[in-house]
């Protein structure tokens, strides 16, 4: 069974700075009574800056701070539902909240079933609590545009605190959050990590190749920002500067890895047009070097380090293991992956940590999150064609998605880094809304609903270049050709 306080065994009694509670008490107020945008900010702030490691045990049941804001945003999520009849989700339930779901669900029931023993049981349930309870609230909360502005400035502003941390942490080794705040992981963590000659960075992250992950998959979000909002230019830029920074501070491949995957994607933008057949292209390439290759395509992984001492080798036998042994885990995951080969089990993969204790199921859940993500947001980007601006806004997130698919395959997400990464999933949901309902529901608009000027000549052609959009929510018109077909709500409509 599980040993320690990363991986279920647990402090035995309660260790939490008294001003880390206090001001966590204030934020789940926050979270609770006050506006969207209020809530956001109190959520993501100190939901990412409290190291995970600050704990109240209640009859042997942990909660980290993490834990303590999820238990208010489950308070709002019920007033909101029961209270106020609301929508808990804008749009409603998505793709992404089944997958994500699914996989929650099915990781938990597979560990309870493979392990068998209470302890198994509550670890789970402990996991379910708070991966519904940080994402179905950052569902909740980020419901339009301005709440994903709302969301990217404070990601930008957490990002540049968490970087100037980290800065001093790589030159003095002394690491503030851990040194200053106590916890668990004091003794561990109060000194920074070290590589050859260099400390690696941890800021309040529970490692440093999740810090340098979190900013390397920051920066096409900052950009998106960037090219969204130009009178706050100046604040993106330097969140993107931060955020650069941080994959440095760590001594990680994975983070900077991270980080390039996610500019190589804003880079394509003029290809943007042209994704289906890069990504066919990137298929038959990997399939004729796996044909041609003495080892399995895969081994490439053992190739790529961009920093001294680097663990390729290690993350591509995780891979290599995971795939020979598929029998092994595919029904409910194994037990067994520690013996597979030297330190198999340290699983810094996040699609072999699935597969290797969930299963194959969590697995596609895993994929299937990936793919509705990039599949949403490449419908959004084809909708909003001829905005320049919006158009720029979904790529860059899509970049940001990108960038986490890279760096899953160096690192297992455990600790307060899945506030981030839900953050991202929720703003995907909410700034690619107006998209899937243009698929889901096409109606006749009656031509009473017109604006007025279509109403008085239904059928006469309006100045050339101009385009009438309904979407249900109202009108708006842009660039296009004369055509007299019927209008349909939710069809962008020539005419």
């Amino acid at each position: 069974m599980r040993g320690n306080v990363d991986f279920g065994g647990g402090v035995a009694e309660t260790i939490v700075n008294p001003v880390v509670l206090l001001v966590v008490l204030l934020a789940g107020i926050l979270i609770l009574m006050s506006s969207r945008s209020r809530a956001i900010t109190a959520l993501l702030a100190i939901g990412i800056l409290i190291p995970m490691d600050q704990v109240v045990v209640v009859a042997g049941l942990h909660f980290p701070m993490l834990r303590v804001l999820a238990l208010f945003g489950f308070a709002r999520l019920f007033r909101a539902k029961f209270l106020q009849q609301r929508k808990i989700f804008s749009g409603g339930v998505n793709a992404i909240d089944v997958a994500l779901t699914v996989l929650a669900v099915v990781t938990a029931v597979n560990g309870i079933l493979l392990w068998q023993v209470w302890g198994e049981v509550v670890f789970q349930l402990g996991r379910l609590y708070t991966t519904f309870g940080i994402y179905f609230l950052l569902r909740s909360l980020i419901r339009d545009e301005e709440d994903v502005k709302q969301a990217i400035r404070v990601l930008a502003f957490v990002t540049i605190v968490v970087a100037g941390f980290m800065v001093h942490e790589r030159f003095t080794g002394l690491n503030p959050f851990y040194a200053i705040l106590g916890g668990a992981q004091a003794k561990v963590f109060g000194t920074a990590m070290e590589r050859g000659e260099a400390y690696r960075a941890t800021g309040c992250f529970g490692h440093p190749l999740l810090a340098g992950t979190f900013g390397g998959f920051m920066v096409p979000l900052f950009v998106a920002w960037w090219w969204k909002v130009p009178k706050e230019r100046t604040f993106a830029v330097l969140a993107v500067a931060a955020a650069i920074i941080i994959p440095f501070t760590t001594g990680s491949s994975t983070a900077l890895f991270a980080l390039l995957g996610g500019i190589a994607a804003l880079l394509l933008w003029p290809l943007r047009r042209r994704m289906r057949i890069i990504r066919w292209g990137i298929v038959i390439g990997l399939v004729s070097l796996h044909m041609a290759m003495k080892a399995p395509v895969w081994h490439l992984i053992s190739r790529m380090s961009l920093s001294q001492g680097s663990s390729s080798d290690h993350r591509y036998e995780l891979v290599n293991q995971c795939i020979l042994h598929f029998s092994n885990w595919a029904l409910v995951g194994t037990k067994d992956y520690a013996s597979w080969g030297w330190m198999m089990w340290d699983l810094c993969n996040q699609y072999v940590a699935t597969a290797d204790t969930a299963g194959l199921i969590p697995l596609i859940a895993l994929v299937a999150i990936l793919v509705y993500g990039f599949k949403y947001v490449g419908r959004a980007r084809r909708y909003y064609e001829g905005d320049r601006r919006q158009e720029r806004f979904i790529w860059a997130i899509s970049a940001t998605l990108f960038a986490n698919v890279v760096a899953f395959m160096g690192v297992s997400y455990f600790d307060q880094t899945i506030v981030p990464w839900y953050a991202v999933l929720a703003i995907i949901s909410t700034v690619t809304l107006a998209a899937r309902n243009r698929q889901r529901r096409v109606e006749p608009v009656a031509i009473e609903e017109l604006p007025l000027v279509f109403r008085q000549n239904s059928m006469a052609p309006l100045a050339q270049g101009r385009t009438l959009l309904v979407d249900g929510i109202g009108q708006r018109q842009t660039a296009g050709k004369h055509s007299s077909r019927k209008v349909y709500r939710g069809e962008k409509q020539n005419i």
